[in-house]
């Protein structure tokens, strides 16, 4: 199977909103940018591309799968109402074409699949939802491929340049403070690259010297009073259970996100905080227009495809 893998930069996701603020700022954007190139950088290094357009996903796409001749497009689920709508209408449109939407389930450390309820009934309360999933195991993740198979020969399709801010309709200099230099808070770098450093980083930290909070028990800051990856974790750079499976070689005890005790490590108390993640996703997902399609449909093997 041929796979070409694409990003759209969705006009829609730019300028401002109707409460008048910018719907992403210039900081966001910049670590979007840079997470799209860090992706192209190791989709190249094994083999295949990473095709970029500035446009809106129901009409790029289409775009591309007539193209190519794809059998399907495969899109991660999401849950909220924007990205819901914007599914909804990729789906329309490769209808018309013929062309089916498979999605898969990611940005929770749970699957929903393996929930022991129905989301429909899942409890409103994060207690309740806790006490529901204490012991349910984390999948495993799959192993990155080494090398990929090269991008589909039919439609000679071009990469595309990655978009600078200027292209997006943003400001440049906005990133820069008054001495023209990037303020701390403006200084993260985005992609899986960065983000895989920092995890191992703080992993190390926490293995080395356990943080200790004023009462000599464990911390629930953990090293340097937070692991600082939520914004890898946010944007897709880095998935929860990856993260889990990394946590997971360099502990030295056993860790778990449902389970907590007093004297719990770091990196315990990360997994925890970790479920409060899923809590708010799954919550979304419930009581969002995304809930009827809460259950993923199955992927299949095909000839082409979009993803």
């Amino acid at each position: 199977m041929s796979v070409l893998p694409v990003y759209c930069f969705d006009p829609r996701d730019y300028g401002k909103s109707s409460s008048g603020f910018d719907k992403t700022g210039p900081f966001r954007a910049s670590f979007l940018v840079e997470s799209v190139s860090d992706l192209r950088r190791n989709l190249r290094a094994r083999g295949s591309d990473l095709v970029v357009r500035i446009g809106k996903p129901e009409t790029v796409l289409v775009e591309m799968a007539k193209a190519i001749g794809a059998d399907a497009v495969y899109v991660h689920r999401e849950v909220s109402k924007e990205e819901a709508k914007s599914e909804a209408k990729i789906e329309t449109a490769m209808k018309d074409e013929g062309v089916e939407v498979k999605y898969f389930w990611g940005s929770t450390l749970y699957h929903l699949e393996d929930l022991p309820f129905e989301l429909q009934g899942m409890p409103t309360n994060y207690g309740g939802f806790r006490e529901k999933v204490q012991g349910l195991k984390v999948r495993d993740t799959i192993a990155a491929l080494d090398q990929l198979k090269g991008l589909p020969s039919r439609g000679d399709v071009e990469p595309g340049e990655i978009p600078s801010l200027v292209d997006l309709g943003l400001n440049p200099n906005a990133t820069l403070s008054q001495d023209g230099k990037p303020p701390v808070n403006g200084s993260l770098v985005g992609g899986e690259t960065e983000a895989m450093q920092r995890l191992q980083k703080f992993a190390a930290e926490c293995k080395a010297q356990p943080p200790k909070s004023k009462d000599g028990t464990n911390s629930i800051y953990g090293a340097n009073f937070s692991c600082k990856i939520s914004p890898w974790l946010a944007m897709g750079c880095l998935s929860p259970r990856h993260m889990f499976d990394e946590l997971k070689k360099t502990a030295s005890r056993t860790i778990s996100a449902s389970n907590r005790k007093d004297g719990d490590d770091g990196m315990n108390w990360l997994m925890f905080e970790l479920l409060w993640r899923d809590f708010f996703r799954f919550i979304t997902a419930k009581y969002s227009s995304a809930t009827k399609h809460a259950n993923p449909t199955p992927a299949t093997a095909c000839t082409g495809a979009l993803a």
